[in-house]
């Protein structure tokens, strides 16, 4: 019972969380068409747990601009929760007794205005084997319907899955279920409850406003309920300023004026938009499929260009950038290198994990002590590969994949947080530059040989990995590797960019 209440409570702290996180965009200027942010209000049944309204319609991937957006929120209290296409007729698998997720879609479809989306947030995930992570486009995680067209007859893969559907919504042809399903989002695999308060602070901290602190409760999840239980639970602009003032979360000293920039080859899903505007965002995730580049695509010839393309129009235009990196750690190093100590663009950077803050520069104070470092000779070629264990401890999987893949490596410089790899091991921002500066030394102290390369295996932060890219000038030619974590190729390393 106890087990069950707790469930519950973190279950309405979720949906505050997420609720919170977007409507943190009703104090950004740049998100000036976020015009209103509700909270379990008045709306389609089973889609109005958030519902985010916009003036002039949200930019997408869609023909036409998005007016309001309406979410199911649904959290459970492990990573075991695995579903398919056949629990999307279930109403047990939204914790309902009488009608499924699809009912209710089809119920929101008719209801809601014109230029709707309906999104599904859920922490489980689709089992990899059904048909319907078949369906899941990356980008967005909507539905391809192109995809759930093919098969003529219904004993298909995806006929068995249009027959289950259609027959389930009492409808008689398959374009009835297209046109239902046409807005329709899943995000699975969703953030974990602290993720989610640390997106919470994060969002807030950038546009100015106080965090939840470091205390035992959040005091944004009870905030949330407050709002509900005194029907101020639909915020405007006006509205949640005056709820700011009111609750005393405007912080004194504002964040300084700066242009928010987003590369992104992961997505956060439908609080993406809030990073940064349409024409500051480079979306690479045509490129991959989860975190895995796709067939056909390569990294130098394809989402380097891209990248390269998008940060020089950056640097041109923008002085003063607050850079969010959802992204592979061989792009947060190449942004390091475009925007390095020759350009005039000075960089913050926004940090997710689980450091003491989520906004990371240089010159942030967050200080710590140096990395101790290691050199190991493996063979005579005269490479260089460059181990940073920072987050995990790279250094045997990165041997035994040199040893077996470059063997123009001889050596390995090995990098170690002083007190072990872990989650925290850096303490923010001047720390990790302070790191950075210190690999770069050491690799000019090994003397290379001329035109021998780097080869750089990070497992740290992100923003760690930029501040790295901005020595590369320094460091002569390198190539980049990318570990196959989710094993979805092979669990072993993989090049990416090669620079120089």
């Amino acid at each position: 019972m106890v087990d069950a209440v707790i469930a519950n409570w973190d279950g309405h702290d979720y949906q505050a969380r997420f609720f919170w996180i977007n409507a943190s965009g009703l104090r950004d200027p740049e998100k000036a068409h976020v015009v209103e942010v509700s909270y379990e209000a008045d709306g389609p049944k089973g889609f109005d747990d958030v519902v985010v309204r916009y003036n002039p319609g949200q930019a997408g991937r869609r023909s036409f601009r998005v007016e309001t957006a309406h979410h199911q929120v649904k959290f459970h209290v492990n990573q075991a929760g695995r579903f398919g296409f056949k629990d999307l007729v279930e109403p047990e698998f939204i914790g309902a007794t009488a009608f499924s997720i699809l009912e209710r879609l089809k119920e929101a479809v008719d209801k809601a205005p014109p230029r709707s989306t309906f999104t599904l947030v859920t922490t489980d995930r689709v089992r990899d084997d059904d048909p319907l992570s078949k369906l899941l486009k990356t980008a967005d995680k909507s539905l391809d319907l192109e995809k759930l067209a093919v098969g003529k007859t219904e004993r298909s893969e995806m006929g068995e899955v249009r027959k289950l559907w259609r027959e389930h919504l009492k409808l008689d042809t398959d374009e009835e279920l297209f046109a239902i399903l046409d807005t329709f989002h899943i995000m699975e695999g969703y953030h974990s409850l602290q993720d989610m308060r640390e997106n919470v602070d994060l969002r807030f901290q950038v546009v100015g406003l106080s965090t939840g602190g470091n205390s035992l409760e959040f005091k944004f999840d009870g905030a949330a309920r407050a709002l509900k239980a005194t029907e101020r639970n639909v915020l405007t602009r006006e509205a949640f300023e005056e709820l700011c003032i009111e609750q005393g979360w405007i912080k004194s000293t504002q964040p300084e004026d700066r242009k928010n920039i987003s590369i992104r080859s992961f997505s956060d899903g439908p609080t993406d938009y809030l990073d940064a505007t349409a024409e500051n965002t480079l979306s690479l995730l045509h490129f991959f499929d989860i975190r895995h580049l796709q067939a056909g695509a390569d990294w130098n010839t394809d989402v380097r260009p891209a990248i390269e393309d998008f940060l020089i129009r950056v640097r041109q235009t923008d002085k003063d950038i607050r850079l969010f990196l959802d992204s592979h750690s061989s792009i947060a190093f190449l942004a390091g290198a475009m925007l390095g100590f020759k350009t005039t663009t000075h960089v913050e950077l926004n940090q997710k994990g689980r450091g003491p803050t989520t906004v990371w520069r240089s010159d942030d104070g967050k200080s710590g002590q140096p990395a101790t470092t290691e050199v190991i000779q493996i063979g005579h070629g005269d490479d260089i590969a460059v181990v940073v264990s920072l987050s995990r401890n790279a250094v045997d999987d990165v041997e035994a994949y040199v040893k077996a893949c470059v063997q123009s490596v001889g050596r390995i410089l090995h990098v170690v947080a002083a007190n072990g790899p872990s989650q925290k091991s850096l303490a923010g921002g001047e720390h990790a530059a302070d790191l950075a500066d210190q690999v770069a030394a050491a690799v000019k102290a090994l003397r290379p040989a001329f035109g021998a390369r780097g080869h750089f295996f990070i497992s740290g932060p992100n923003a760690f990995s930029f501040f790295m890219g901005q020595h590369r000038d320094a460091m002569g030619p390198v190539t980049l590797y990318e570990f196959d974590f989710k094993g979805a190729v092979d669990g072993s390393y993989h090049p990416s960019f090669r620079i120089g």
